[in-house]
């Protein structure tokens, strides 16, 4: 008898390669595969087991834990989502209610007992890779927080040539926008894999390798991984890698969200993530004809082309003062 589509779904398992060296040290874990159209991440982590059972990676100290492929079915579709984005409501359900949810049931618990993510994506417009970081140090309400100086030099070490800050706030801000409830409900549902790990009292950086076919996006998540490594002491650089790079990244903060409200609305030309806009440039058109315009000098990031009604269309970003030590 052929199996059915759920009977895949069914069998479906996440597998965990696990290292744990006689020496303490940091618990590290890395993602790869959130999203099932992203595969730089999966190559990445694959090339690190490979040098592990090659002998030519050792774990010095601490544990680490290697996820290649975090959601199966996006990836067996080789598409965003399997049955909704598991980047988003990121948090255990007694009673899933979807394939998402009952993977989120799983590395949940694997990454609250880890003290540090690397979780790495890539992105679908054009554009070079950049990392994601969370909040300050603060006591608020939205995502209290206090270990930003770790969670920066990460970010610092990873080699991208840009750095990105406030997807939180945004996200919360995009809700009042669109007249929703911000509660703690709404905001759930922009909660992911690094806003539970800080929850959890750890820290983690996302790694956006590239456009999803960059030929070398796999090299940046390689080497992020092995530079992460380095930083927490877990192993060795090999040769020829430099421990971050020649100049410091460009901290950008975004600053807001532009939903596309109809199939018809246009990008006034293919925006690739961080390309500069002056305030008043001309961004797109909606579909009656008004124009939307930059909000201020900046950049563009994410921009999504094929995004739904109703969805994210890009968010803009400005030059932020912060410093990766953790200081404002």
């Amino acid at each position: 008898m052929a199996s059915s589509p759920f009977d895949a779904v069914a069998h479906d398992s996440i597998r965990l390669h696990a290292f744990a060296s006689l020496n303490p040290g940091p618990r590290l874990l890395v993602m790869g595969g959130v999203h099932g159209d992203e595969t730089s991440g999966t190559a990445g982590i694959e090339r690190v087991l490979a040098e592990f059972a090659a002998g030519e990676l050792a774990l010095l100290r601490g544990e680490l834990t290697l996820v290649p492929v975090a959601n199966p079915l996006a990836r067996r579709r080789l598409q965003r989502e399997g049955e909704r984005n598991l980047n988003r409501l990121f948090k255990p359900a007694a009673e899933p209610a979807d394939y998402e949810a009952r993977v989120t049931n799983v590395l949940a618990p694997v990454i609250a007992r880890h003290e540090v993510l690397l979780d790495l994506h890539s992105f679908q417009s054009a554009g070079e890779a950049f990392a994601m970081i969370g909040p300050r140090d603060n006591t608020g309400t939205l995502e209290p927080f206090a270990r930003a100086a770790e969670e920066g030099q990460l970010a610092l070490h990873l080699g991208t040539p840009i750095v990105v800050e406030g997807w939180l706030d945004i996200y919360a801000a995009g809700l009042a926008q669109r007249g929703a409830a911000v509660d703690e409900a709404a905001i759930d549902f922009g909660r992911g894999t690094n806003e539970y790990i800080r929850s959890c009292g750890g820290y983690g950086v996302t790694l956006e390798c590239g456009q999803h076919q960059d030929p070398q996006a796999p090299e940046v998540a390689w080497r992020a991984i092995r530079r992460t490594l380095a930083l927490l002491g877990m192993a060795a650089l090999p040769p020829g890698l430099a421990a971050g790079p020649e100049q410091p990244p460009r901290l950008l903060r975004l600053a807001s969200v532009t939903d596309r409200l109809h199939a018809d609305d246009r990008f006034a030309r293919d925006w690739a993530t961080f390309d500069p806009v002056r305030r008043g440039e001309l961004i797109g058109t909606r579909h009656d004809g008004t124009p939307v315009t930059a909000p201020d000098d900046g950049c563009i990031v994410f921009p999504n082309a094929l995004a739904l009604p109703d969805t994210e269309w890009f968010y803009f970003a400005r030059p932020s003062e912060r410093r990766l030590d953790g200081t404002a």
